[in-house]
This record gives C-alpha cells, sequence and structure tokens, in this order.
C-alpha cells in the first residue's frame, strides 16, 4: 500500500511512514505503522493477532505483549474518535479492528504550509520584531482555514537566520507549499515582500509587495496580515486544482474528485454544474465524512435550484439540504463549511435566523475568508441586513478585488442598491459586473431592472436580449421560483422592472 490514505481527520502516507494530523507529524513507530496499515487494509473487518504479529515483526518470533505496546502507542497517537471512543477496536479472543467511524479513503494529503521567517532587508535589527510579528499573526490567521494545514511556528523559526531553500523545507516539514517574505525599511517607508512557492518544482503561484508609512507601523502590520491571509487560501485552492488536472492519479481519490469539481461548482451553466455535482457525489461516496465535498455539493445544487436548470425539483431541494446538515453536524469550526451549510439552509430551507446564525459564526471563525464574506453577504441581502450585506462584499472586494467571484460581489451589490431604491448606483455596479462576465444570469436581471426603473426601456430591452441569447428559458416564473427572499420587496423590485422590459411572465 503507497498511495496516500485518510482515516477520519489524519492522513498516512505510507511511502514515508507519517501520520499527520492538520499537517503536523504524530509520533509513530515503523511497527506501529505496519500495524496500523494492516487495519485499515482489512476495512474494518476483525485482523487476528497472529496476523498483526507477522504484519508488526514479519518472520519473526515476539510475545504478545510486544503488540500489546504497539497498539497502545497508536491509540495515543490517534487519541479518541469523534464521539470519544477508540480509533482500535479489541476485538476478544481475536484481534483488533478500525472502529466503523473510521471513514478510510484514498487520497491526496490535504495541502500544508509552512510559513518562514521574513528576512529583514533593512539593515536595521530593530525591524526583526515587526517582520516576527507579521509572521506570527499570519500563521495565526491562517491557522483558521481547512482547505490547507499551517506548520506551527516554533518548527518553522527554527530556520531563522539560516538560508535554506523551499524545496528542503518542504522535504522537511512534509508541505506542498512556503510562504516566504521580507522587510525592508526605505527611508518613512515599510516594504513587505511576499511570495507563495509550490516547493516540488520551485514554482511560484502568487507574489506580491505591500507598501506603507512607517509611522502607521502596527496598523500597516495588521493590512499585511489580512491582505495575504486573505489571498493565500484562494491561490493554493487555484494551485491545487492545476496540480489535480496535471497529476491525474489512477485511483480516484475523494479529494482529487472534489478538487476536479471545484471550477465548476460555481459555473452558471447547467453543463458544468451537472459535472460538478457528479464528482462530488462520487467523492463523498468514497470518503462519507469529507464534510467539505458535502458543503459544495450543496452549493451546486442550490445554484441548479435558484437557476432552474433542466431537471430542477423537490429532490435536489431536499438532497441539498440534507447535505447541507450532513455538513455542519460533522463540523464546528471550519468557516467554509459553516458558510456554505448556513447560505443553503437560509436559501433553499427558508430557516432565515438559523441559517444566518451559521453565517455569522462563520464569520466570527475566519472573518479573512473570502468565500464567507460572500455567503454572508448574499445571505444578508435574502434574509437579514441590507448594510451588514453591503459591507460583507465589500471588504471581499478589497481583500480580492482581482478575484474568481468579483462579478458575484458586484452583482450583490447591485441588488442591494436596487432593494434601497438607488437605481443609478445598481446599475453602475451591474455594468462592472458584466465587464467581468458577461455569462452570469443575475447581473443581466440587475442592468434589465435598473434600466426599466431609470425610464431607459430601449436600454432595458436589450439587456433582455441578452439575458434570453444566454438563457433562452429565461422568464418571471422561474426567477421567482429560485429565489425567495424574507422580504419580498428584494425580489419584486426587480421583477417589476424586468416585466416593464418586457421579460415574459412563463
Amino acid at each position: 500500500m503507497s498511495t496516500p490514505i485518510a482515516l477520519g481527520p489524519f492522513q498516512i502516507d505510507p511511502a514515508r511512514g507519517l501520520l499527520l494530523r492538520d499537517g503536523l507529524a504524530q509520533p509513530v513507530g515503523q511497527r506501529a505503522m505496519a500495524l496500523l496499515l494492516a487495519l485499515i487494509d482489512a476495512q474494518g473487518a476483525s485482523v487476528a493477532k497472529a496476523d498483526l504479529l507477522e504484519a508488526g515483526w514479519p518472520g519473526m518470533a515476539v510475545e504478545e505483549g510486544n503488540l500489546t505496546v504497539q497498539i497502545a502507542h497508536l491509540r495515543k497517537a490517534l487519541g479518541p474518535g469523534p464521539q470519544g471512543q477508540d480509533w482500535i477496536v479489541t476485538v476478544p479472543r481475536v484481534g483488533y479492528r478500525l472502529a466503523k467511524a473510521a471513514a478510510v479513503a484514498e487520497v491526496a494529503l490535504k495541502p500544508s504550509l509552512a510559513v518562514m521567517p521574513f528576512a529583514n532587508l533593512s539593515g536595521d535589527p530593530e525591524q526583526d520584531y515587526f517582520a516576527d510579528g507579521v509572521v506570527e499573526d499570519i500563521i495565526t490567521a491562517l491557522s483558521k482555514f481547512h482547505s490547507f494545514a499551517v506548520i506551527a511556528r516554533n518548527s518553522t523559526f527554527a530556520y531563522k537566520g539560516r538560508v535554506v531553500g523551499a524545496r528542503q523545507v518542504a522535504e522537511d516539514l512534509g508541505v506542498r507549499y512556503v510562504l516566504e517574505g521580507s522587510v525592508r525599511r526605505a527611508g518613512n517607508r515599510l516594504r513587505i515582500g511576499t511570495q507563495l512557492i509550490e516547493a516540488a518544482d520551485l514554482r511560484t503561484v502568487w507574489a506580491h509587495q505591500f507598501d506603507g508609512p512607517v509611522e502607521d507601523v502596527f496598523d500597516f502590520q495588521d493590512r499585511i496580515t489580512e491582505n495575504v491571509v486573505a489571498l493565500v487560501e484562494p491561490n493554493i485552492l487555484r494551485a491545487e486544482i492545476e496540480r489535480s488536472r496535471r497529476v491525474r492519479p489512477e485511483s480516484l481519490a475523494a479529494y482529487d474528485l472534489y478538487l476536479q469539481a471545484l471550477p465548476d461548482v460555481f459555473v452558471s451553466r447547467p453543463e458544468a454544474n451537472t459535472r460538478a455535482i457528479e464528482l462530488l457525489e462520487r467523492a463523498i461516496a468514497l470518503d462519507p465524512g469529507f464534510a467539505q465535498a458535502m458543503a459544495f455539493a450543496a452549493q451546486a445544487y442550490l445554484l441548479r435550484i435558484v437557476m432552474q436548470f433542466e431537471g430542477a425539483g423537490p429532490d435536489d431541494v431536499k438532497r441539498a439540504v440534507e447535505l447541507a446538515r450532513a455538513a455542519l453536524d460533522l463540523t464546528h469550526d471550519d468557516a467554509t463549511v459553516l458558510g456554505y451549510g448556513g447560505f443553503v439552509l437560509l436559501q433553499i430551507a427558508r430557516e432565515y435566523d438559523g441559517g444566518l446564525a451559521v453565517l455569522r459564526r462563520a464569520l466570527l471563525e475566519n472573518p479573512n475568508n473570502i468565500d464567507v464574506l460572500n455567503l454572508a453577504g448574499i445571505g444578508e441581502l435574502m434574509g437579514g441586513d441590507l448594510t451588514a450585506a453591503a459591507q460583507c462584499l465589500e471588504r471581499a472586494l478589497r481583500l480580492d478585488p482581482n478575484g474568481f467571484g468579483t462579478h458575484w460581489q458586484m452583482t450583490g451589490m447591485a441588488h442591494i442598491r436596487m432593494a434601497e431604491g438607488r437605481y443609478a448606483a445598481a446599475l453602475d455596479w451591474a455594468v462592472q459586473s458584466l465587464a467581468i462576465n458577461p455569462h452570469y444570469d443575475p447581473t443581466h436581471w440587475m442592468l434589465i431592472a435598473a434600466n426599466a426603473h431609470l425610464g431607459q426601456l430601449e436600454e432595458a430591452r436589450r439587456h433582455v436580449t441578452g439575458l434570453l441569447a444566454i438563457t433562452p428559458k429565461a422568464s418571471l416564473t422561474r426567477i421567482r421560483q429560485g429565489q425567495q427572499p424574507r422580504d419580498p420587496h428584494r425580489l419584486d423590485v426587480l421583477i417589476d422592472g424586468m416585466r416593464l422590459a418586457g421579460l415574459v411572465e412563463e
């Protein structure tokens, strides 16, 4: 067995004999690892003591007590399971087996990241404290993301003052990505340079330079941390998707299927939506405890319902809500899962108060997660406070002005301004969104309705033609079926404008 595998929250790399939890190696010796792999290979069935002794001590005559000691070591390394149970169950008079709760699946190991001490290029030792403070804050903030693991500060700061390449760091710490940086003082200004490196081929995934005045050093430090944290996560995700495409494993691993699906989850076209759902459902079948896959599958079903793609119906509603609840049951602090789960409960199950509570909790868990800001903003628009909605979406735009979801944020801002009766401002946001993505139906809804309410009916009708070109079956009825905000006015203002422009009822 050489393919990386997952055991609940653990990742196991048999080739290197590593047991990882959140990117950190757990203390497991060679014999204990051999026993663990034998138990995994049995897929939940009991393994006789004689077979385990042969796996751990091949060709040797050893006492059963040695097996007992190694199993105890394994249990200590694994810790308690989700309900406090042991991962390894004793089978009286037979041997041992893995608990049924220990979902095992072949996966590509979850990406992990080491944030290295930033180099002080100022020639001023006094700037060391600033550089160290920036790195510590970045490590703390990045640890809130659950889509990758971050190596602890103590491990990376062991390299402080040493010249070590990213590839060597990756081999030493077992990580896939390395974040490097430097600090330079020039006159009354500080400059921080950062770059995210994929260590296997030393490819720079992302690089950026931040400048600010020395007198605002602590505010500047906060701004650096906020921006680096907000941008590292989506860039790692993009790199992982590209990596999955470049290196297609023979095993259809749950994590690989998840990565293949992600580019299509948010594409508002039927064929992409169908592909995302199929891939995510296969990932969930391989790993029934994969909360992230469940949350994104629920979002894909939501898009099918909201956009009223062909075949959308009650079964999709039921499955979306089922997946959202299951994902939320599996996690209490993963902001992304909380965000998508809460959003589905709000928009599909119409649990406005409950959904908003989950979305607001997601924001508390990770206020720098752009996905969560987007979801909370649209969630507030659909069932909460318009001012809070605008604050979330504007912050997301500020943190990632060129990101994948920019058109979504801008269209959301247009909808907020429509609900407020500020049609000119709504039109301005919608025009910006159209320039980024001309194939997003809701952007055309805003352009039609805003122009109509401003008395610009000819322009509104032109955008009706644009909407029908990408969605020939678009109608007021279909839009109503997919959009049901708590305050009916927030949809009625769009429907009334689109009706003025001539969009048909059916």
